[in-house]
């Protein structure tokens, strides 16, 4: 399985330390904004191609598969030329920041037949995924989650601490994890409701919101997210439910008294971004849809939309 990596940033290189462990897996062509990184990215990890064009790529014979972590904006359309072009594509989480651009992927989709998965990582990191377990075994039905997710930001930087060339965006991207993750922990969302606090006067997006959910089972959800926030930092899933309580950090799990719960053997990687990339190429060898395809995560888009609309 040969990929081409779009957006050599600091989430591309993670994407790129999950493939180095799956075998068969050969990375042929980095993308990047910047020729520089895309040259000592590519160099860092043995790609024989690296351009600042995507199209490069999608016409070399020795690409069978995208992934794209490159600015939210892009998602969509990338991901269409993608499928144009014959090549399978994982697009890093959300899929496309408005509900139009969402729908015209999955039309691509269906068009081509080809997998065209969404990064939803919290699917498949190994502390989601017990809960998962839990639930689909009927040991486990959620009543509640409350989820924070907090982050100290005020200029364009990524994770590594460089210089971003698009903005971030609180409901798009970071409530896009958690929409998706209670519906497909406790069933089809059937109500949403949100506020949003001042928008930022130079990056132009609100910094602080709070959203409610709730599912057709009747499980509710409340979700704060800031980039106000001055630590801890991070995205904290609290699960409250009949027979439990249990709090995941990305791939930790604890109960509700800070108890920890072993998830090393609910997979075979504690690294949900690896899991996430693995899954990937088993659909694609497979000729199966995947997990966090973009007909399953669609609901979470048009639940996107429908909050964006109360803002407005």
């Amino acid at each position: 399985m040969r990929i081409a990596l779009a957006g050599a940033g600091a989430f591309g290189e993670k994407h790129l330390d999950g493939l180095k462990l799956i075998d068969g897996v050969e990375v042929t062509s980095i993308i990047s904004r910047r020729l520089e990184q895309a040259q000592q990215v590519a160099e860092k990890y043995g790609a024989k191609h690296f351009s600042t064009n995507l199209n490069d790529a999608l016409m070399r014979d020795d690409v069978d598969a995208v992934i794209l972590c490159t600015p939210t904006q892009m998602h969509a359309e990338q991901a269409i030329a993608c499928m144009n072009a014959g090549k399978h594509v994982q697009v890093e989480i959300p899929l496309a920041d408005s509900w139009v651009e969402a729908q015209a992927v999955l039309d691509k989709q269906q068009e081509t037949g080809l997998v065209c998965m969404v990064g939803h990582t919290r699917r498949f990191n190994p502390s989601h995924q017990y809960v998962h377990n839990k639930i689909t075994a009927g040991e486990f039905n959620i009543q509640q989650m409350d989820v924070q997710t907090y982050f100290f930001r005020r200029k364009n930087m990524n994770a590594k601490g460089e210089a971003r060339s698009w903005t971030d965006h609180l409901l798009w991207h970071h409530a896009a994890h958690t929409v998706d993750l209670f519906a497909y922990q406790a069933g089809p969302i059937v109500k949403a409701n949100a506020i949003e606090g001042p928008h930022h006067p130079e990056l132009g997006i609100a910094m602080d919101m709070s959203i409610q959910l709730k599912a057709e089972s009747g499980a509710i959800c409340t979700l704060s997210l800031s980039f106000n926030n001055d630590g801890p930092l991070g995205t904290f899933f609290r699960y409250i439910g009949d027979s439990a309580t249990y709090i995941a950090r990305y791939d930790d799990l604890v109960n509700g008294k800070e108890e920890p719960i072993d998830v090393s053997n609910v997979d075979v990687s504690m690294n949900g971004i690896e899991l996430q990339d693995r899954e990937f190429i088993a659909a694609i060898r497979e000729g199966r849809e995947p997990n966090a395809s973009v007909q399953q995560v669609l609901p979470c888009y048009k639940v996107l939309h429908d909050l964006e609309q109360q803002f407005r």
